[in-house]
Order: structure tokens, then sequence, then C-alpha cells
């Protein structure tokens, strides 16, 4: 059997969800931070996001003619929401009881302390492979 039957789906390691605590403004009954359960995006998923984050901006001294450019914050808040499983992100009545009816908007209320939303987006980049720093080391060993 060739190398290539490693490649088979059949053969690929499955991703499990981990549990992380993004913030300790939530806790349980004895005070601990309550644990998300947060799962790796697919690459199509990303894309989509990618694509529904872009808008059209005009260069500057050149009426009519735009450019894409990534909106950032939303796009970081939807691959934050995408990535949530618990919470449900997408519970009506949780998005009701924030005022907001997207889940990418409910994590910028569950998470509104600017550093906890750093930190957690730094966690899920890095649980998604994007941390570029980790990739530029291991490229050089």
């Amino acid at each position: 059997m060739s190398n290539l039957s490693r490649f088979l789906k059949e053969n690929k390691l499955e991703k499990k969800n981990v549990k992380y605590a993004p913030t300790d403004s939530f806790t349980d009954e004895k005070g601990n931070p309550i644990e998300w359960e947060i799962r790796r995006i697919s690459t199509e998923e990303n894309d989509k996001i990618r694509d529904r984050n872009m808008k059209d901006v005009e260069v500057e001294g050149q009426i009519g003619v735009y450019r894409q450019e990534l909106d950032i914050s939303g796009y970081t808040s939807e691959f934050l929401a995408t990535s949530v499983v618990f919470p449900n992100l997408n519970d009506v009545g949780l998005q009701d009881s924030y005022g907001v009816k997207k889940a990418s908007d409910l994590i910028k209320k569950l998470l509104d302390i600017p550093g906890d939303y750093q930190k957690f987006t730094v966690f899920v980049q890095s649980l998604n492979n994007l941390d570029e720093k980790a990739d530029i080391t291991k490229a050089k060993n």
C-alpha cells in the first residue's frame, strides 16, 4: 500500500473539543470560573467568515474606485463565536438577556473586559494553529 493511503479521510486524526475558562465573570456554585467548550473551525468555515467580513473601501483620492478590506473586528468576533460550542451563543434567551441578535455580538457582551477578550482571541487562534510565531519557530527548526 502506498504512503498516500495515510492521507485518506478515514486515517485523519479527529481533533477533539477543548475546555477553557475565558473569564472569571461567570462562576459555578463554588466560585470557580465556568469552562467553555471550544472547537476548531475548518478552513472552509474560516473562508466564509472572512468573506462575510470583507468590505469595500473607497481608495483615497480616486473617486469611485474601491478596494476590499477585512473588517478585523467583525472577523474576529465571528471567528470566536463560531468556535464556541458551550455556552450556546445562538440561544435566543441568552441573546435576549444581553439585548443582541447575533452570536458574534454576544461574545463581546460575555467577554466585555478587553483583556479577557484578547486572551480568548489568542487562545482560539492558537487552537486553530494561527499562531504565526509558533509556525515560524517550527519552520526554522
